[in-house]
């Protein structure tokens, strides 16, 4: 009988801290279509955070709207944006999210033609960041954003042309090259604040790093701020390998 007890509090522990971790709100975004292309709705997640107690009886706690209100939000770009999965920043943004679970993490889908490059689809990162506000009963002034691969695109062009002031920045496998020359991009106001922080790898199939280093190396001497590159010369493209070998580094990247 005890032991029978003891398994059912363990299940019933293990539900709660699941339950805490995916406390999310699920919603659509409209994205307008450039001109010639369709509009869309970008599935969207929000996910709240929790608060940890390293010691006390509960170990994971719910928040309420005044710890939210108070909370950093991050917002996660995925990569794949020309995929056919119109949906990628749900699946996506509940991996990432178990990494931040004292922060408010913001995922957008991006589309096919409705891609991170897109007016419309930086517009609906800034209406789905409207939205947080709303529910918190406090404005999103700053945020923080993190990319991988063609996500990197995301977290350049928001710099360039969102609403929100940025703090930290972390681009994963990125190639910036697709935007531009790197003194030209770094040369824009609007980059001249928060950190920047780079995550590349020796052996990326898709973005080699003879090409992406020098580019990196040449936007930090421009950008005129704090500004690093972190290189891995066993480095992969893939976000499973930065998770499950650099995780350390992509906490780093992002301050509490």
């Amino acid at each position: 009988m005890m032991k029978r007890y003891f398994a059912v509090a363990f299940l019933l522990a293990c539900a709660f801290v699941a339950n805490a971790f995916a406390s999310h709100d699920s919603l659509m975004v409209d994205v307008r279509g450039a001109t010639g292309t369709p509009s869309f709705q970008s599935p969207t997640g929000i996910w709240w955070p929790v608060k940890v107690r390293k010691w006390g009886k509960a170990k994971w706690k719910p928040v309420n709207n005044e710890y939210a209100s108070k909370s950093p939000v991050v917002v996660w770009f995925h990569g794949g944006m020309g995929s056919s999965n119109c949906a990628k920043g749900l699946v996506a943004g509940e991996d990432f999210a178990d990494f931040y679970p004292g922060k408010i993490v913001v995922s957008v889908s991006a589309c096919r033609e409705n891609h991170w490059v897109t007016k419309g689809i930086i517009d609906a990162v800034d209406a789905a960041l409207d939205s947080v506000a709303a529910r918190r009963k406090s404005p999103v002034e700053k945020v923080s954003l993190v990319g991988v691969s063609d996500g990197s695109l995301g977290v350049l062009t928001y710099s360039l042309e969102g609403r929100r002031a940025v703090e930290d920045r972390l681009l994963m496998s990125s190639f910036g090259g697709f935007l531009g020359e790197p003194q030209t991009i770094a040369s824009q106001m609007k980059m001249h604040s928060g950190r920047w922080r780079f995550l590349q790898g020796g052996k990326d199939r898709l973005y080699p790093s003879d090409q992406t280093v020098p580019w990196i190396t040449e936007f930090c001497k421009a950008v005129q701020v704090d500004c690093e590159l972190r290189f891995d010369p066993e480095g992969e493209h893939d976000w499973l390998y930065w998770k499950n070998n650099r995780l350390d580094w992509i906490r780093e990247a992002i301050r509490k």
